[in-house]
Parts: structure tokens; C-alpha cells; sequence
């Protein structure tokens, strides 16, 4: 399918359209990478939700509590292996990380089963009610994560060689960031392979336009729609640890903080777009950094104003469901 390369020009201008405003190249570059990686944290956590959306048709304002899974899970993993995570070696570091990535996609996926199970299942194709249960699971998730962890904020610190950054000329670019760059851009690969050159892809894709056609030909489309679920959820903890170590701390309402910000990107992307999930986020990160430097009181309402903008222009967003 053709990638409509309108959305991929508003990109383009957005950056040029900011380098004047921003008084320096090297100030321009520096935000322009910080919001390039704020942006592809954004698109990690968000992947799981609209994937859930485009594939499930679920609305799942829950999205938040696997988030906060992953970030605490992060907390208890690195401070268990506080060595590894404060040693000189790069090996050790991302050792360490590896290991608290691993660890919150696995916690948030075993919950993800049973929030499936027990509270999306009964509510499939009633989006009114998926969405006023899944509000309710988030709540009672957060009160659980407070018995098990407290209800104060942890510290989540980087890994030591994780921290500080690259100096080239003078464009100072964050370790941490071109790290999460990278996770981000492996992610959407990852996502696009399976959805578009997989049989699994194609039989979740074939599911959600006739399910009663694909279990008649012996597929238990079932299994797969809870595995697509697993799926959003695992990638929403792996994106908890990522925001965790960028925040340095995690609250339990770090998944609720963020879950207004993940509707804003696939509104703007398009509801279950996952290259519209991804331009939308990079939008939403450049956005907030432009605005923050540039003019610091705009930047708590720009990614509202910047979803007005785009639903005048584009109602359905940037790219309508079928840009997968």
C-alpha cells in the first residue's frame, strides 16, 4: 500500500518552520533529537494501545496501569541488580536494563491475560462500556500497585554509563535517548513485519474483517485476539520502563499521566494506524519541545492545540485505519 506523504511533509515543515524560531542550529538540533526520542518512547508505550484499537476494535482506557507495571517492575529489578546498573561497564548497564525491560514486559503481559479474561472479554463490540470498564480495572490496578510498592514516588536512576551525553561540535545529544531511539525504531519494524508479512498477521487482519469466515476454516481467532492483547500490553510495560528512567521516578499515576498524551497521538495518527501511531508521536514530541523552548506557557496546551489543527485538516487523522 502506497504511504500517503502528505503527514511525512507536515513533519518536514514542522522542523523547518521551527529552525528560525529557535535562534541557533545547534539549539534546533538539540531539540530537534530530544523530541525525535521523546517522540519514540511515545510511539513504544502508544503502539500497544492502538494495536489493541486497530486489530481488536477495544478501546482500552486501562492502558495506563501496564505502563505503571512496567516502571515499577523497573524500580525493583534495577535495585536488585544495583551492581550491574552502577558499574563502569557498558555490558553490565545494559545488562541491567535488558533485564528491567524483560521483567515489566513480562508483568504487564501476565496481567494483560487476565484484564482480557475478566474485563475486556464480556464487553467486545460495546465501546461505551470498554471504556468505562477498563477506566474502572486502571483504578483498582493503581490502588493495587500502591499496596505492593507505596504510594510515594520511587526513584528510577539511569544506569551509569546510560547518563550524561554525546558532545559533537555543539549539539549535545542524551546516551539515554539515542538508546530509546533505537528500542523505538526496532519496535516499529517489529510490529510492521508481523502485521504485513506474517500468517499471523494476516490471520489477525482476516479476523477483524469476518472472525466467523477465519474460525470456519479452523483458526481459533480467539487465542489470537487474546495474544494481540498480551502483545499491546507487554509493549505498554516496556514503554513504562523507558518513561520511568526519562522521569527518574515512578508514581503510581504515572500510567494515568500519561494515557491522555496516547489518546491525543492516535487520534492525531488515526485510531489503529500503527505508522499514523508513529507520526502522530513524533509530532506530539517535537511539538512539546519546540513549544517549551520557544514559548514555555504554550507548551501545556500544545499538543491540544496540535490535535485541533490536524482534525480540522484531517478528521479521521493522518492516516484512517487501513495504513497499517
Amino acid at each position: 500500500m502506497k504511504l500517503d506523504p502528505k503527514p511525512l511533509a507536515l513533519l518536514a515543515a514542522l522542523m523547518l518552520l521551527a529552525l528560525p524560531l529557535t535562534g541557533s542550529p545547534s539549539t534546533w538540533l538539540n531539540l530537534t533529537l530530544a523530541g525525535l526520542a521523546m517522540g519514540l518512547i511515545i510511539f513504544v508505550i502508544a503502539s500497544g494501545l492502538t494495536l489493541v484499537f486497530g486489530l481488536m476494535d477495544v478501546l482500552n482506557f486501562g492502558h495506563g496501569v501496564f505502563i505503571a507495571l512496567g516502571a515499577f517492575m523497573a524500580t525493583t529489578v534495577l535495585a536488585a541488580l544495583a551492581p550491574w546498573a552502577s558499574s563502569e561497564s557498558v555490558a553490565a548497564n545494559l545488562s541491567a536494563l535488558a533485564a528491567a525491560c524483560l521483567a515489566g514486559m513480562a508483568i504487564a503481559a501476565a496481567v494483560g491475560v487476565v484484564f482480557e479474561r475478566v474485563l475486556v472479554r464480556p464487553v467486545y463490540g460495546q465501546h461505551l462500556k470498554q471504556i468505562l470498564i477498563t477506566m474502572g480495572g486502571m483504578i483498582i490496578g493503581e490502588e493495587l500497585i500502591k499496596a505492593s510498592w507505596g504510594a510515594q514516588l520511587i526513584p528510577l536512576p539511569m544506569p551509569e554509563t546510560l547518563r550524561g551525553i554525546f558532545l559533537v561540535g555543539d549539539v549535545a545529544v542524551e546516551k539515554f535517548r539515542l538508546l530509546a531511539m533505537a528500542i523505538g525504531i526496532v519496535v516499529l519494524v517489529a510490529l510492521l513485519l508481523v502485521l504485513n508479512r506474517t500468517k499471523i498477521g494476516l490471520l489477525i487482519r482476516a479476523g477483524v474483517q469476518d472472525r466467523e469466515m477465519v474460525e470456519a476454516l479452523g483458526y481459533r481467532i480467539r487465542r489470537l485476539f487474546v495474544g494481540v492483547f498480551v502483545a499491546g500490553s507487554a509493549l505498554a510495560g516496556l514503554g513504562g520502563v523507558l518513561w520511568g528512567l526519562v522521569q527518574q521516578g515512578v508514581t503510581p499515576q504515572i500510567g494515568a499521566q500519561v494515557n491522555l498524551l496516547l489518546f491525543i497521538v492516535i487520534i492525531i495518527g488515526g485510531l489503529g494506524s500503527t505508522v499514523g501511531c508513529l507520526v502522530g508521536a513524533l509530532l506530539v514530541g517535537l511539538v512539546a519541545n519546540y513549544a517549551g523552548f520557544i514559548a514555555p506557557k504554550a507548551a501545556l496546551f500544545s499538543n491540544i492545540g496540535l490535535m485541533v489543527a490536524i482534525l480540522l485538516w484531517r478528521p479521521q487523522g493522518l492516516y484512517p485505519v487501513g495504513a497499517k
